[in-house]
This record gives C-alpha cells, sequence and structure tokens, in this order.
C-alpha cells in the first residue's frame, strides 16, 4: 500500500514559482540560485573554449550578470543550464581575443630560461608543443572553436550543440569535421604527427 503526502508543504511546493519563472521576474535570489545551480558547468566549458582560467572566470561572471536581461531570450525548449552556455557562446568572441594575447604573453615569458630539472631538450620540445596547440587553436574561427569545444572536448551531441548555438545539427558537425581538419594541417605543417 503506497501513501503519498500531500499536505500544506508539498501544495505549497507544487504552486511556487520555477527559477526561470523568479528570474524573469527579476527576483536577485533566483539569479544566485541559478549560479550555485550551473556555474561549474559554465566554468568547465569557459575554461575548454578559452584555455586560461582568469579568462574562463571572467566569462562565467559576464554571463551571470547578464543573465537577468537575457532571460527574456529564454524558450523553454532547452534547459537553464544550455542557455547560460550558449550566453557564454553569444559573449565569448571578445574572450578568445584576450585568450589569445595572454596565452602569446606566456609563451614568450616561457621561452624565458628557468631553473627546472628538466633537461633543455623536454623543455624546448614542451615549448614547441605549447606553441604549436595555442596556434592551431587559435587559428580557428570562433564558430569551428566553439564546435570543437562542444562536441570533441565536451563530448557533448551534435544535437545538444546545436540546441545551444542555434543552428542546424548538420551545421555543428560541418564545423567540427573543418576544425579537425585546420587543427591537423596547423599541427603538421608544426612537425606534429
Amino acid at each position: 500500500m503506497t501513501t503519498s503526502f500531500t499536505g500544506p508543504l508539498r501544495e505549497a511546493e507544487a504552486t511556487a514559482p520555477s527559477l526561470v519563472e523568479r528570474l524573469c521576474a527579476g527576483e536577485v535570489a533566483a539569479v544566485g540560485e541559478a549560479y550555485e545551480a550551473h556555474h561549474e558547468a559554465v566554468r568547465a566549458f569557459a575554461g575548454r573554449l578559452l584555455g586560461d582560467h582568469d579568462a574562463a572566470e571572467d566569462l562565467v561572471h559576464e554571463v551571470f550578470t547578464t543573465l537577468p536581461r537575457a532571460i527574456r531570450r529564454f524558450r523553454g525548449d532547452s534547459s537553464l543550464r544550455t542557455f547560460l552556455v550558449s550566453i557564454a557562446v553569444n559573449h565569448a568572441r571578445h574572450f578568445v581575443r584576450a585568450a589569445a594575447r595572454r596565452r602569446a604573453a606566456g609563451e614568450r615569458m616561457a621561452a624565458e630560461p628557468t631553473g627546472s630539472s628538466r633537461s633543455p631538450d623536454e623543455d624546448l620540445e614542451r615549448q614547441r608543443l605549447a606553441r604549436a596547440l595555442s596556434c592551431a587553436l587559435d587559428g580557428l574561427s570562433l564558430d569551428h572553436r566553439v564546435a570543437f569545444v562542444l562536441c570533441v572536448v565536451e563530448e557533448r551531441t551534435s544535437s545538444e550543440a546545436s540546441e545551444i548555438l542555434g543552428i542546424p545539427e548538420g551545421t555543428v558537425r560541418t564545423r567540427v569535421f573543418h576544425a579537425k581538419q585546420k587543427l591537423r594541417q596547423r599541427l603538421q605543417r608544426g612537425g606534429l604527427p
């Protein structure tokens, strides 16, 4: 015999506004709840896309700062998390350029001699690999880079990426294909297998 609780607490939960409704109403606490629930997923995506911890943090901040205005565009046909990643994609262009500049500066600093315990040959090989990977990623268009990060790095399906980007699934697959080709060509030109 199964019993169910239908007391006042359960009824209040059923009539309580959803997080999205509260965000649309401009409730400040709802932004905090959305942050608590989804910031790790948005930060992970931003970190993979930008390759820079500080830039990823800045992008996460930007996403949740703009959420109260952006929530008006939320149609409810995807999850709130997916919507937040799509906001990150929309704001990523500035951050991708800034991250590329920071990586270039980091490479210049890495080229300076250090007192490491690795052999000089190992240091040179690591620097060469880091430069090749950074240049290859920086050489991709934002569209290709985002599709690559979503589908290859984060292992999302092309359907999920399509939903996030608001483009057809076939376009996502095409962008991933071209991104892989371009990365492979750039790395091979740099002497990497």
